[in-house]
């Protein structure tokens, strides 16, 4: 990987991503303030212990050259790189003016202090980039110049050791050029890591974000498939229910007269349907209670299953419809082996299926075969009829089995047989169930 390839890999120089900008806050005019009043503090110091004693200009202009660096710590976050320039200017200006103030230590910690700042907070990366290269740039000529001239050494440069290995012409350049290197790179590379931290942030915040959003969504998608339950359990209850009282009611009317027994046999049926429907319709509404404290209900049964598939083709037999069942199995138990999930969607399935028969087709037989492997379960309604003119429905039977079928990642087959007759198959795999 090449060197330049390098620095744009550490300075992000393709991250698009921006950091918002800083505003100026009442901490930062704390910082401000402290370090200008310590800037004074140091140098009275220095002027006490006599190391100042060469500075010719007055006293004001001093406290003016050393409380100046410390103002740029204002804005160095609010507009960074506008800072960072303006506080190299001042830098050179008050070096090239008198270069033992800005040896100061206030005045090198206020300006490493901008210098990290307008890395770290820097928008663009691009931008911050060729800020600092232009800078950077300029100390080296800077330097080069003062080393040429003398004044860069000046104040460094003592009585030399005649046993010295390196020369002072050398001493010196290496000298400063250490140091320069470890404060500028030292400066560059803290405000690096700071805007990689709040990069790092910014992306934990959105990733937050977006976790909570489709949470939500989650949350939505849940309630609305719930939603989708019990609006087929409530279609499948009522229209069975229904529909059985419906035919019980008129085959009691046709034999009120010849047959009484019958007739009572029928109104019995009738109460029975109608006390089930309520039982059920009971335990469907009974989740609707959002929010409140589940309340005890002795008339709550469980949820019928494959194995219940038997009672319900006998409930539908009688006088006007023959209802066959019929169980296949691999092996011994594998009914009963059944998940209660998909062995609930399959007698739905047959349910709505008789129902469908009863209430849309003129057929007098009908069949129910249950088929149990060892990787499929499998419920199949067919009969003899055809459609009955006049009671098309509104699909929603039909919808609500290939929403239970699909929600296993099973198949349905609903549509009129060949030698005539209609079917409902529905096959749904147990390994994914059991996964």
């Amino acid at each position: 990987m090449a060197w330049s390839d390098r620095v744009g890999r550490f300075f992000a120089l393709d991250d698009d991503w921006e950091r918002p900008g800083g505003t100026i806050t009442r901490g930062d005019a704390l910082l401000t303030l402290t370090v200008v009043a310590l800037s004074l503090f140091v140098l009275e110091l220095m002027r006490g212990l006599g190391s100042l004693i060469e500075v010719d200009q007055p006293v004001w202009q001093q406290w003016l050259f050393t409380a100046i660096p410390a103002l740029f710590l204002l804005t160095r976050r609010r507009y960074p790189l506008l800072t960072v320039a303006a506080a190299s200017l001042a830098y050179w200006a008050i070096a090239s003016y008198e270069p033992l103030l800005v040896s100061l230590l206030s005045t090198q910690v206020s300006y490493f202090l901008v210098v990290l700042g307008g890395v770290a907070w820097a928008r663009n990366r691009r931008t911050m980039a060729g800020v600092y290269g232009v800078i950077l740039f300029a100390m080296f000529l800077w330097l080069v110049w003062g080393f040429a001239v003398g004044q860069a050494t000046k104040g460094m440069v003592g009585s030399p050791d005649p046993q010295a290995w390196i020369a002072p012409t050398v001493a010196a350049p290496v000298m400063l050029s250490i140091i320069n290197i470890l404060y500028f790179g030292g400066a560059v590379i803290g405000g690096q890591a700071a805007w990689r931290s709040a990069r790092q942030r910014a992306g934990l915040q959105s990733q937050t974000q977006t976790i909570r959003e489709q949470t939500g969504q989650l949350r939505e998608a849940a309630v609305v498939e719930e939603r989708l339950r019990i609006a087929r359990e409530l279609h499948d209850v009522v229209a069975h229910h229904v529909s059985g009282i419906g035919v019980q009611a008129a085959a009691a009317r046709r034999v009120l007269d010849k047959d009484p027994e019958a007739a009572k046999g029928a109104l019995l049926r009738i109460e029975g349907g109608s006390r089930d429907a309520v039982t059920q319709m009971r335990g469907l509404l009974g989740t609707l209670r959002m929010g409140e404290a589940p309340v005890a209900d002795t008339d709550h049964a469980p949820e019928p299953t494959l194995a219940d598939v038997a009672d319900l083709a006998a409930e539908r037999d009688g006088t006007a419809l023959t209802v066959t069942h019929e169980v296949v199995e691999d092996s011994p138990g594998a009914l009963e082996a059944v998940p209660t999930a998909i062995g609930h969607s399959l007698y739905r399935t047959a349910q709505e299926a008789l129902t469908n028969v009863v209430r849309h087709s003129t057929a007098q037989r009908a069949r129910v075969i249950v088929r149990v492997g060892h990787q499929h379960a499998e419920i199949e309604v067919t009969d003899d009829g055809r459609p009955r003119p006049g009671t098309s429905g509104t699909g929603m039977g039909q919808l609500g089995i290939r929403e239970r079928v699909s929600s296993h990642h099973g198949s349905v087959e609903i549509g009129p047989r060949p030698l005539g007759g209609y079917r409902v198959r529905a096959r749904i795999p147990l390994r994914s169930e059991e996964t």
